[in-house]
């Protein structure tokens, strides 16, 4: 990271910002080239979970090649100046990579979802046997992950 005094050093802080994010961008590779998609996910024990319809251009990819590279941001927020190249902004990252695996097991489907479902809301639920055939959970195992953050007012 070029701007070591904006890195995000302890896994505290960087599970801090995956906890309080909203939206991730997944990023693939479909035939040689760049694809990234914003995704609501869940976040649990060095883990991020998604859901998916069960065909699609993001499923397929991640059939074909499970490598994926993720971007989360929160507290964000534009610094404006006078001076056109004095803007700035306030905000926190992460960048990551990891493999994703496709969960076929219904325990493992349900507790997935449970984990995406915690991401935006304390409530509970519970999954009917529709709910888990008509959604594809993945479930994206982190291999590393590097935050940044810049919270000057």
């Amino acid at each position: 990271m070029r701007r070591s005094d904006k890195q995000i050093i302890d896994i505290t802080g960087i599970e801090a910002v995956v906890r309080s994010g909203e939206i991730c961008h997944l990023a693939m590779v479909d035939k040689g080239r760049p694809y990234v998609v914003p995704v609501n996910y869940g976040y649990a024990n060095g883990a991020l979970y998604f859901h998916s319809a069960p065909a699609g251009r993001k499923i397929n990819i991640l059939r074909k090649n499970p490598d994926v590279c993720f971007s989360i941001v929160s507290n964000h927020g534009l610094v404006k100046n006078e001076r056109a190249c004095s803007w700035s902004a306030k905000y926190r990252s992460v960048i990551g990579t990891g493999r994703a695996v496709i969960l076929d097991d219904r325990i493992e489907k349900e507790k997935g979802l449970s984990i995406l479902m915690k991401q935006y809301s304390d409530q509970e639920y519970d999954f009917s046997g529709e709910d888990l055939t008509g959604v594809v959970v993945i479930r994206v195992k982190i291999e590393e992950m590097k935050g940044k953050g810049e919270l000057v007012l």
